[in-house]
């Protein structure tokens, strides 16, 4: 007579996988906390119907339509609440807690959800609500994370070397056209004609106060395109390049600086309305009939206007006005106006294209139908 041979495994999940499932799951029931899963049904963009198992776009790999189930379903988690720390160890501030990995009970989440929790469900953590926050809502914030994998825990393999438990990895989801769905149900359940949950997590509102808040600041920094050397001093240099030095009748052997040719300093844009050193000039269309030795004059029939110096019984160019407004309609000197306020239009092969389309998209054979 032989004794059985001891195992806790069976090929079968026997009285022992039952017995410490159920211990497990009364475990989740009583030091758990409930979480509410928002199940991910599949996208529709209006033309086209896919499931949950199907990939929208197969170029980007991407769900950008998706569609969740208006029912929630309620199961219990476990998962280690975090400090809010910024990670310093790099440039800029980042908040090294907005990964949560929660664990939950797998049969009892899937008999709950139907399915197996995949990647593209929301859980909303309604335990992390603030009913105190400092805003213009009378309602408590709200904390939900999409699901971004799911593995089976390490801890939820029991004696029987069956596992129990999912681990999810989770991320906090932001106003995108993925969460649409979610983002649009009213922030109060009991009454629906007042804000949606978008109104209360969004960022949006805000971030765009800052950005044109940005975008005034800059205008009033940079109001002209190009390099402003205006508040630099200038060198005399003739035609070569080379400094002059003049010195003056009365004093001898003390050298002065003479008005200068020309601004010296090389860069994008540098030519503005201004003569070097600040030196008082007239405009017009002709040049004046009596001129000075050191006179400037701005021609204002040359496009760019273009600023002489009266020396040698004859007007020198110095400069070219490029520096133009960059948020007004003469910008057609910088890159906003010859390229990115470009309206021309050029004929290829007899039709017509806006010059800011690429030519070679112009010129591409077209595909036989």
């Amino acid at each position: 007579m032989y004794m059985p041979r001891l195992s806790l495994y069976r090929p079968e999940r026997g009285n022992d996988y039952e017995f410490l499932d159920k211990q497990i799951l009364e475990m989740f029931t009583v030091g758990g906390t409930d979480v509410l899963i928002h199940k991910y049904i599949g996208t529709d963009d209006g033309e086209t119907v896919k499931d949950e198992t199907q990939i929208q776009d197969l170029m980007f790999l991407e769900n950008r339509d998706r569609k969740y189930d208006p029912d929630v379903y309620t199961i219990r988690g476990v998962y280690n609440v975090q400090d809010i720390d910024f990670d310093l160890s790099q440039f800029g501030l980042f908040l090294s807690n907005d990964t949560l990995f929660l664990t939950v009970h797998i049969r009892s989440s899937v008999k709950t959800v139907g399915r197996k929790i995949m990647p593209g469900d929301v859980v909303e953590l309604p335990h992390l609500k603030d009913e105190y926050a400092a805003n213009d809502f009378n309602l408590a914030l709200k904390r939900f994370y999409v699901v971004e994998d799911v593995n089976r825990a390490a801890e939820g393999f029991t004696q029987t070397w069956y596992p129990h438990l999912y681990r999810l990895k989770l991320k906090q989801i932001y106003d995108g056209q993925e969460y649409k769905d979610i983002l649009d149900l009213p922030a109060d359940e009991d009454n629906e004609s007042e804000n949606t949950l978008r109104d209360l997590l969004s960022t949006y509102e805000k971030e765009m106060q800052i950005t044109n808040a940005v975008i005034d600041e800059a205008t009033q920094n940079t109001q002209k395109s190009g390099y402003d050397t205006s508040h630099l001093f200038s060198v005399q240099v003739d035609d070569r390049g080379i400094t002059e030095i003049k010195a003056t009748q009365d004093q001898e052997g003390l050298a002065e600086m003479q008005n200068p040719d020309r601004p010296g300093y090389q860069g994008y844009l540098v030519g503005g309305t201004v003569a070097p050193n600040g030196a008082t000039f007239g405009h017009g269309i002709q040049f004046p009939s009596s001129p000075v030795e050191g006179d400037y004059f701005l021609r204002t029939d040359f496009l760019p206007n273009r600023l002489f110096k009266f020396a040698n019984e004859r007007w020198n160019k110095v400069q070219d006005v490029v520096r133009t407004e960059l948020y007004g309609s003469d910008n057609a000197n910088t890159q906003k106006g010859g390229f990115i306020n470009n309206t021309n239009t050029s004929t290829v092969a007899g039709e017509t294209f806006n010059e800011r389309q690429s030519l070679s998209q112009a010129l591409r054979p077209k595909a036989d139908n």
